[in-house]
């Protein structure tokens, strides 16, 4: 690894990104860590697409993962000059893009469900938050707002409240999908490292949607990274 100013967005290729990396952004000029960024590429139809699993070839550009700052990055054609060369962009890639996260996240959900980290069903999530080591609830966007309230009151009578995190972004068809069960609209999440990968799933997600763009640093303040050669 060696350490200098990253004066262009272009990365080297794809490549296991160590916990604690940091890259820097076509759009905003900071540097941050490579968990808050989308990596980009050019496929073969020479169409960006965003890189979320980072293991497309060829070499790609580094957006802060929020749709402010993707909307920026089209806005200021941020591509074109990122990769040095025309660039086509799908009209919908801002929401394409989030579809993708999404799809991370319940891909993520399915996995615990498969580790046995997931009870489901609202008798099943009411004796987990008596009794289980619970990291998150889950409730549909269907879910009735008194059922809502009964498994939050269950919630806040635990000394660990603080530390589990209430979850509705998906419906109970996206539920149905992941969890191959019908009808779900209620699930909790047990401690353990897959249920971990779930919940910074969901926190990418949930940045997405509703992070801020990172605040421009000028080019004589720009920090410096790590980037590997």
């Amino acid at each position: 690894m060696l350490g200098r100013p990253q004066d262009s967005a272009l990365d080297l290729g794809p490549r296991k990104t160590a916990p604690g990396t940091q890259r820097f952004c076509a759009v905003t000029g900071t540097v941050r860590s490579a968990d808050e960024m989308i990596r980009f590429v050019i496929g073969p139809d020479g169409i960006a697409v965003p890189d979320i699993k980072r293991r497309l070839p060829g070499r790609g550009i580094w957006i802060t993962a929020t749709r402010q700052a993707l909307r920026a990055a089209l806005a200021r054609n941020t591509f074109a000059r990122g990769f040095k060369r025309d660039v086509r962009v799908a009209a919908d890639v801002v929401d394409s893009t989030e579809r993708l996260i999404e799809r991370s996240a319940l891909e993520a959900l399915s996995i615990c469900h498969k580790a046995g980290k997931v009870a489901i069903g609202f008798a099943s999530v009411a004796a987990a938050l008596s009794r289980a080591h619970v990291v998150a609830v889950c409730n549909a966007a269907e879910a009735a707002p008194d059922d809502r309230r009964k498994l939050t009151a269950a919630l806040h009578r635990r000394a660990d409240v603080a530390e589990i995190r209430m979850i509705d972004p998906f419906t109970s068809a996206q539920l149905d999908l992941a969890l191959g069960r019908s009808n779900v609209i209620h699930a909790a999440l047990l401690a353990g490292p897959e249920s971990e990968t779930f919940l910074a799933r969901i926190s990418r997600l949930e940045r997405f949607r509703t992070g801020p763009i990172s605040v421009n640093v000028a080019p004589g303040n720009r920090p410096r990274c790590d980037v590997e050669t």
